[in-house]
């Protein structure tokens, strides 16, 4: 099957799922290589409510877990690359409020790949203090393992990674990130803390107890609990962003975040034997999180958003797929997931 029937194939189950109310919209965007055509599809609309819009292009969702691979981790390889960092010195060197009870042992390498010893999430959300003592807490956080035994996927180690990156770069982790990824990239909609005038082309996501529906707010509460701007969430943006970002800056041939070396490492799998198929942020084929169905090739990378959203690319035959949904405001039952392994599916037929 070639590229557009394969296109038109995956398109036609967002539009089923749309229907079917699986998910209130969607936008996939899809392609072969850093050059050439794109399939662009939208459906559905923003939320559920009498005053949704249509789902645009160009509608602006909650990336969520997105954030760590658009956001923090191309932010620490740029760091790395310019000297600031290195991959295998423990993250106190830098950041010396983690430290303690074996913290000083987490390398920057160890955060990447999940294998650090962190717990996998806590409700610092819940602690009747302010941001700054909430992230104190994560900071102290008592590892489970031993550091670089298992992975254990962990929403603290990249809130860790985050004010890493504010204090190698001497500025908040949102200006940080503008400076080092995006603005590099040509990234324009996409940002922690988007302005009020985003809100009437942004998804909703889900209805917190009591209130309505969170637009342009971010929907992960501990990040919210943080001021919005965190490692592991808080970026919002469109398929067109992300799509850019998968074709100029991992599957362009000289791209301008990093170097064809530090890209190929982070698409190399860093975690034989300790239960899990991780690179530097990236899934790998195979992991226990792997959303991107056995058809995708065996050299794929990708990951995921709680909100409902997805990337994933193949850096060997070029094929690449950004899909994102605001499935979770219908709740918070995964409903997105069967969805992204048939889309990658179907565009995985393309010859």
């Amino acid at each position: 099957m070639g590229f557009p029937e394969a296109a038109d194939a995956a398109a036609s189950l967002v539009r089923t799922a749309v229907a079917d109310g699986v998910v209130p919209g969607a936008v996939l965007l899809a392609g072969r290589g850093a050059e050439g055509p794109v399939a662009a599809h939208a459906f559905g609309r923003t939320d559920s409510g009498p005053d949704a819009r249509p789902v645009t292009v160009d509608t602006v969702f909650d990336l969520a877990s997105l954030t760590k691979v658009v956001a923090t981790m191309p932010a620490v390889l740029r760091l790395v690359e310019q000297g600031g960092l290195s991959l295998d010195r423990p993250v106190a060197h830098w950041l010396p409020r983690f430290s303690g009870g074996g913290h000083e042992r987490v390398t920057v390498r160890q955060l990447l790949t999940h294998s650090s010893g962190l717990s996998a999430h806590r409700h610092f959300w819940t602690l009747p203090v302010s941001s700054a003592d909430r992230l104190a807490a994560v900071l102290a956080e008592p590892l489970e393992t031993a550091p670089g035994t298992e992975v254990r996927y962990s929403d603290l180690g990249f809130i860790v990674l985050g004010e890493l990156v504010a204090a190698v770069a001497a500025q908040p982790l949102d200006r940080a990130v503008d400076a080092l990824v995006l603005e590099p990239l040509g990234l324009t909609s996409t940002r922690y803390l988007p302005p009020a005038d985003w809100r009437g082309r942004t998804a909703a996501t889900e209805a917190p107890p009591g209130r309505p529906p969170k637009v342009g707010v971010v929907h992960d509460e501990n990040a919210e609990a943080l001021g919005g701007v965190a490692g592991h969430a808080g970026l919002f943006g469109t398929a067109p962003d992300l799509a850019r970002c998968l074709r100029t800056g991992w599957l362009a041939e000289q791209g301008p975040l990093l170097a064809p070396a530090l890209r190929a490492e982070a698409l190399r799998n860093q975690t034989a034997g300790l239960g899990g198929v991780r690179g530097l942020g990236w899934t790998l084929r195979g992991d226990r999180w792997d959303h991107m169905s056995e058809a995708w090739p065996e050299t794929g990378a990708g990951h995921t958003g709680f909100t409902g959203t997805s990337l994933a690319l193949d850096p060997v035959g070029g094929l690449w797929a950004v899909l994102l949904t605001n499935a979770v405001h219908f709740g918070r039952d995964r409903r997105a997931v069967a969805l992204r392994r048939t889309v990658h599916a179907a565009l995985a037929t393309a010859r």
